[in-house]
């Protein structure tokens, strides 16, 4: 392939990433010019950009699924009133106030993709603070680090975990026993700081809570069945992959769309035009230009050149380059949003396992469905920790905190980068050394 396409489609890349993180435009317009733009100028064409897209289906396909299962059950009001439960049941303790956020946000997004539990749950932060008299930016903030380290609890719970995931052919199951527990330790690690970055809210002890909304949950019956829906979508998220005739995390979320889309129709709940319509498109839209974009990069050479300088710089050291890995995309993610960085890395990743000989040429098949040299994992994983973690680093990061931000912008108040980055600084650095020490101890020493 000619340099000049090597070089114009890195220029493109990177000029998108920049756009996005000043917030110059819209982040999918951004990405969908940048892709049309490699197609325009034949570095690519339609047909083989959508083969890129096509190529992460699994991706596209679970969170497609998500999306229309949860804004299925929106009008049952089941968010709202568990919110409002929680706190109420904080009984006045602005300790017992945070304690409820991280409880309330950690088991949801386990199952649920950490950006459309903080579209569903960060709404009811704001009116909620102000009947109780307390600032509601650093609760949307908190629920931001609780989402976005509670994604790496399964392997459905963040886009990036799913990502990286994907690419090694990790099962549900699998990811539970070799990785939850790092999962866990980055939730443990937010609860922790929660006196120091949070002590305002954590020594006051408030007061109205009588005046606070109470919603009511409407359609029970339907909620009852709907919750047979997910139940079902949970258990097949852990068993699906090990059946006879496997079936995966996306085809499984697409089977619990479509339920539940059927059961809106025949409740009349909801209209299928209007659950559809609500659908974030733009989300949907944005990572397939995304794909896009990467697939221009694969196929000017330039992955495979970088691959061959990390090559240079780790060899075959697979514990430093784990470490190495863990931060450097910490850092990257926590100014690039973590999605486009992981799916530039993992087809980085895999030339240079390939090129020093860690991995047999067949793992570089987007048809691949076997598996990795185990020694070669942690490496994966190490990428996984840091992406999902260094998104908690700065506003930009991931997808989650742009949500809250427009949620705060929404009810009057602005979470500027300097605002985030007091907090999301030393939680992002306590995160990567204890997620580094998991995955040394865990899978290197």
């Amino acid at each position: 392939m000619e340099n000049w396409q090597a070089v114009f489609s890195i220029i493109t890349f990177i000029t998108v990433i920049v756009v996005i993180m000043t917030e110059w435009i819209d982040l999918m317009v951004a990405a969908l010019l940048g892709a049309l733009i490699l197609v325009f100028t034949n570095i690519m064409t339609l047909p083989e950009a959508v083969g890129y897209i096509g190529k992460s289906h699994g991706t596209l396909g679970l969170f497609f699924g998500v999306m229309v299962l949860v804004r299925a059950f929106e009008p049952t009001n089941i968010f709202s009133y568990i919110a409002t439960q929680i706190v109420i049941l904080a009984q006045g303790s602005g300790k017992k106030l945070l304690l409820g956020i991280v409880a309330l946000v950690t088991p949801i997004c386990a199952v649920l993709p950490n950006a459309t539990t903080v579209m569903l749950l960060a709404p009811l932060i704001p009116p909620m603070a102000e009947e109780i008299g307390v600032n509601f930016v650093p609760l949307l903030i908190l629920m931001v680090f609780v989402a976005n380290s509670a994604g790496l609890l399964t392997l459905v719970g963040d886009p990036a975990t799913f990502i990286v995931g994907d690419a090694v052919n990790i099962s549900f199951i699998d990811y539970l026993g070799k990785l939850s527990l790092g999962g866990v330790i980055s939730v443990v690690t937010v609860v922790v700081t929660l006196p120091i970055l949070f002590r305002k809210i954590w020594h006051k002890n408030l007061e109205n809570l009588a005046e606070l909304p109470h919603p009511q949950i409407n359609h029970p019956r339907v909620l009852i069945v709907g919750g047979v829906i997910v139940v079902f979508v949970l258990i097949f998220f852990v068993i699906g992959e090990s059946l006879p005739i496997p079936i995966s995390p996306a085809a499984v979320a697409l089977l619990g769309a479509a339920l539940a889309l059927l059961l809106a129709h025949k409740s009349r709940i909801d209209s299928v035009h209007n659950i559809l319509r609500d659908v974030d498109w733009s989300t949907l839209i944005f990572f397939m230009s995304i794909f896009v974009l990467i697939g221009g990069l694969d196929k000017t050479g330039v992955i495979k050149g970088l691959s061959g300088v990390l090559g240079l710089i780790l060899g075959k050291n697979i514990l430093l380059g784990s470490v190495l890995l863990l931060f450097v995309v910490g850092i990257l993610s926590s100014v690039v949003p973590n999605i486009p960085l992981v799916v530039a890395m993992v087809p980085l990743l895999k030339q240079y396992l390939v090129n020093v000989g860690l991995a047999p040429a067949e793992v570089l098949s987007p048809d691949f469905q076997g598996q990795f040299p185990p020694e070669v994992l942690p490496l994966f994983y190490a990428m996984m920790f840091g992406a999902t973690l260094g998104g908690n680093g700065t506003l930009v990061g991931a997808s989650s905190n742009i949500v809250a931000a427009g949620i705060a912008e929404q009810h009057g108040r602005r979470i500027s980068f300097k605002t985030f980055l007091h907090y999301g600084i030393p939680i992002t650095l306590l995160q990567l050394v204890t997620s580094a020490l998991y995955v040394l101890v865990r899978f290197l020493l």
